[in-house]
């Protein structure tokens, strides 16, 4: 018996980079998977999102260990769409025990010249698409009866903000800081029903939204000496970056019967990061 035989975890931004990695990791554990992706650009961003290519290589990936995925295009930041999408989902599984509220989004590199847009695409889609996720599938998660598991993806951001006035940077901050208040009220209103809700914190993870041209841009202005985001940005362990998979391992253990006890918990999952 592997750690989830039997239960089902509905993901969001499963298309690449981390929510990918959860997927994978989860069904490997015995996790059947709901995996939405948005499978569109943003145009506010400066890098591109996942496929629909992309989503279904996801949906290979999990079929390839023995698992099944309900694979389905939608947006968090549209509240009806994503409920359909979780419905088709769960109306084929009959359960739910988990929910990676993951999708997210930033802008690299300067503003542009529509910052409110910057500003609300973040917003809609890093504080308000997890408002949304958990809305959508809770219900269900209820209706079971056994309890269950929710992680929210945060970021070192959600604990330490940088200095800017960069409209996405700025909104970025304060959508993972306020995905944790969002947590400490769900984490204390869903206790007494074994519901368990934590944040995670990561450092950079590489992923899409890492390893891309406006990305690269920004790294060769800090190393040049430039003042951008990321130029102060440097972990205390001698890694660049994390890989989706570490993540991934420490949601396996937070979503598992291991972790029974552990909620409203901020993790800091940040190679010393926090430490600096």
């Amino acid at each position: 018996m592997s750690k989830l035989d039997g239960r089902v975890a509905f993901i969001t931004g499963a298309g690449r980079g981390q929510g990918r990695a959860h997927a994978v990791r989860l069904a490997r554990e015995g996790a059947d998977i709901i995996g939405i992706d948005i499978c569109a650009n943003v145009a506010s961003m400066t890098y591109p999102n996942a496929s629909e290519a992309d989503l279904a290589e996801t949906e290979k990936m999990v079929r390839e260990l023995g698992r099944t995925m309900i694979a389905r295009k939608a947006d968090v930041r549209d509240y009806d769409a994503l409920g359909t999408a979780f419905r088709d989902g769960y109306e084929h599984f009959g359960r739910l025990d988990i929910i990676v509220a993951n999708a997210g989004i930033i802008r690299m590199g300067p503003e542009s010249d529509d910052f409110l847009a910057d500003w609300n695409d973040v917003i809609d889609t890093n504080l308000t698409g997890v408002y949304h996720t958990i809305r959508a599938a809770l219900p269900a998660l209820r209706e079971g009866g056994r309890g269950g598991s929710i992680v929210i993806t945060s970021s070192t951001a959600g604990l330490k903000a940088s200095p800017s006035l960069n409209a996405s940077g700025n909104a970025y901050a304060a959508a993972k800081r306020g995905v944790v208040a969002l947590m400490q009220g769900l984490a204390g209103y869903l206790a007494p029903e074994w519901i368990r809700v934590n944040t995670i914190h990561p450092t950079g993870v590489a992923s899409g939204m890492t390893l891309n041209d406006a990305m690269r841009e920004l790294m060769e202005q800090a190393a040049a000496g430039g003042q951008n985001s990321i130029s102060g940005m440097q972990n205390a362990l001698p890694l660049q970056m994390l890989e989706a998979e570490d993540i991934a391992n420490a949601v396996a253990f937070l979503v598992s019967d291991e972790a029974k006890f552990i909620t409203g918990v901020q993790w800091p999952l940040d190679a010393g990061f926090m430490i600096r």
